[in-house]
C-alpha cells in the first residue's frame, strides 16, 4: 500500500514538474513564470516580462530588449518650460501598454546585417533558390541598395558598436519586418507617446535626471561634449528604466508624423496609444526623437522633437529619383532607430502590415523604379527558414 502511494505521488509530482516545464517552453522569450530575485522586471497576466538578449537569426549579432510597464504618458513640454515650442504642447495623456524596448539604439552591426540581404536576394534571384508565390505576398521586403557613396553614410563611421544612422523611416520599418518575420516575434518602431513615455522613465522634469542641461554630460553624447559624431552605443548612464542614449548621440525614428500645430488636435484629452498615432500621407515632417550629437542640450529633452527634411536630409543625395531607404546630409546623419516589441502582439500580419509598410505612393514608387528600372535594392520574402536558404546560397556560390 505506502509503495502504491509513493508511485502515486512520484507520478504526480512528475506529471506537475513535466506540465511546469512544457508550460516554461511556451512561453514567448522574454516571459518567465516565477518572480525574478532581481533586476527589472514587469508582472502581466501571462507572467514576468524580463530583459532578454535575442540573436540576429543567421548571424552571431545579438541585442537586448528591456520590459517597460503600461501606464499613463504625459506628452509634451509644460506651458511654463522655458524651452517649450508651439510644436511640443498643449500637454495630453495617452493610455501605454506593456512592451520591450531596446536598450541600446541599433547598430551598424545590426543594420549591417539587414543591409547584406540585397546580394542575398539578388543571389537567390540568380540561382533560381526562393521563387515568389502568391503566398509570400505578405512576406515580401525591400533591401536597401548598397551605398552609392559609403562617404555620406559612414561619415562618422561605421563601427559595429556605433549607431546605425542616416536611413530613411521607410527602411526603418522594413528592418522590423525583416527582424520580426526571422525572429517571428512582433518588431516595430515605437509610437511618439511609446517613446517619450521609456524616456521620461516615470519623471515629469524636462531630462529624466532633472532641469538642469548642463547634467547631461553624464547621459548623453550632444554638442558640447560629442566632437561633432556619433559614439559607441552605451557608454553614458542610463535612465531609471535601463535605456541607453535616450538624449542624444542619435535622434531615434518614431512612427508618427509632425503636424503644424502640435499636440492640439488632442486638447489636452487621454486617448489610447492608437489614437495617439499620429497618422500622415505625406513624406515630410515625420518626427524623430531624443536629440542627436550636434544639438545642444535643451533640445535634447525628453519633450523634445525634430521635425524631418526634405531639403535638407536629402540635399546632396546624388540619385535620380532619390533614394527611399537613404538620406545624405544634414541631420539625418545623426537619426537611427530602436526598437519596441508590444507584449500583445497576436494581431494577424495583415495589420502588422500597417506598421512596415511604405504608407506614402512616393515611396512605393521610387522603391519599384530603384528595383525595376534601375536594378538597386532587391526583393525577397523572408521567413525562419531565411538563415538555412542563406546557407544554401553560400555553398552555390
Amino acid at each position: 500500500m505506502k509503495t502504491t502511494i509513493r508511485t502515486s505521488v512520484g507520478f504526480c509530482l512528475l506529471l506537475v514538474l513535466t506540465t511546469l516545464s512544457r508550460a516554461a517552453d511556451e512561453l514567448p522569450v522574454g516571459i518567465v513564470v516565477e518572480k525574478p530575485a532581481d533586476g527589472p522586471f514587469v508582472k502581466t497576466e501571462r507572467g514576468y516580462m524580463v530583459p532578454y538578449e535575442a540573436v540576429i537569426p543567421g548571424t552571431e549579432v545579438t541585442y537586448k530588449m528591456i520590459p517597460i510597464a503600461g501606464g499613463i504618458a504625459t506628452v509634451g513640454s509644460p506651458k511654463d518650460e522655458a524651452d517649450r515650442l508651439d510644436s511640443e504642447g498643449p500637454q495630453f495623456e495617452v493610455e501605454i501598454k506593456p512592451f520591450w524596448m531596446g536598450q541600446y539604439e541599433v547598430t551598424w552591426a545590426e543594420y549591417k546585417s539587414y543591409m547584406a540581404m540585397h546580394d542575398i536576394f539578388k543571389g537567390f534571384q540568380t540561382h533560381k533558390l526562393r521563387p515568389f508565390t502568391e503566398d509570400k505576398n505578405s512576406l515580401i521586403i525591400s533591401a536597401p541598395s548598397n551605398l552609392y557613396d559609403t562617404s555620406f553614410t559612414y561619415r562618422n563611421g561605421e563601427e559595429p558598436e556605433l549607431p546605425a544612422v542616416s536611413m530613411s523611416q521607410y527602411a526603418a520599418k522594413q528592418y522590423t519586418k525583416w527582424l520580426s518575420l526571422m525572429s517571428e516575434r512582433f518588431y516595430r518602431l515605437p509610437t511618439e507617446a511609446e517613446w517619450e513615455y521609456a524616456c521620461r522613465a516615470g519623471t515629469k522634469t524636462a531630462f529624466h535626471f532633472g532641469d538642469d542641461p548642463a547634467d547631461l554630460d553624464d547621459y548623453g553624447w550632444h554638442y558640447g561634449n560629442s566632437n561633432e559624431t556619433t559614439h559607441h552605443v552605451g557608454q553614458k548612464k542610463p535612465n531609471p528604466w535601463g535605456l541607453y542614449d535616450m538624449y542624444g548621440n542619435a535622434c531615434e525614428w518614431v512612427l508618427d508624423g509632425m503636424l503644424e500645430d502640435g499636440y492640439a488636435r488632442f486638447g489636452g484629452k487621454r486617448v489610447s496609444t492608437a489614437d495617439a498615432l499620429v497618422k500622415t500621407k505625406k513624406l515630410f515632417p515625420r518626427v524623430v526623437r531624443g536629440g542627436y550629437y550636434d544639438l545642444d542640450p535643451q533640445d535634447c529633452r525628453s519633450a523634445s522633437r525634430l521635425a524631418s527634411s526634405d531639403d535638407e536630409w536629402r540635399g546632396e543625395d546624388p540619385n535620380i529619383p532619390l533614394s527611399p531607404w537613404w538620406f545624405t546630409s544634414g541631420p539625418a546623419l545623426g537619426v537611427g532607430m530602436r526598437l519596441v516589441r508590444p507584449l500583445e502582439d497576436s494581431m494577424p500580419l495583415k495589420e502588422k502590415e500597417e506598421f512596415w509598410k511604405a504608407d506614402v505612393q512616393i515611396v512605393i514608387d521610387d522603391v519599384n523604379f530603384r528595383i525595376d528600372e534601375e536594378g538597386r535594392g532587391a526583393r525577397g520574402f523572408v521567413d525562419k527558414l531565411l538563415p538555412k536558404a542563406i546557407i544554401e546560397l553560400r555553398e552555390k556560390e
